[in-house]
């Protein structure tokens, strides 16, 4: 089964690390990400960008999109996992594992319904 890990934070922290403090953090997660990648349970994963960048496409139709999230909470979606394991325990595991290594995070897992693999993407840095 697919589960989904999303990585919550407070945006404003993450931005307020220096660029070593957020390297030490990086050493820590991927040390995570490659257990998990050895044992074969970690799929994409991924650091989003700022929210301020973001758009939500909402409405009708072809919809309007309009900035931002608009998140009712203090924590934004910063980034996600989709990790494979046989029960919901086994996420959860790997999602303890990452909050050891990112202790001030909030991680929520959810059963994943529909998983389609898409191609890998160009990298393109648009601003």
């Amino acid at each position: 089964m697919y589960y989904a890990i999303l990585a919550y934070h407070q945006e404003g922290v993450v931005e307020s690390w220096s660029q070593e403090e957020d390297e030490a953090l990086m050493v820590d997660l991927l040390q995570v990400n490659d257990r998990l990648v050895a044992q074969k349970s970690l799929g994409p994963a991924a650091r989003l960008g700022p929210t301020e960048r973001a758009v939500t496409l909402r409405g009708k139709g072809e919809g309007m999109v309009i900035d931002g999230p608009f998140a009712e909470t203090k924590e934004q979606l910063l980034g996600f996992y989709v990790v494979d394991f046989p029960t919901i325990e086994g996420a959860i595991a790997a999602a303890r594992e990452l909050r050891r290594a990112n202790p001030t995070a909030v991680y929520e897992i959810r059963p994943i319904l529909l998983y389609v693999p898409g191609a890998s993407l160009e990298t393109r840095d648009e601003g």
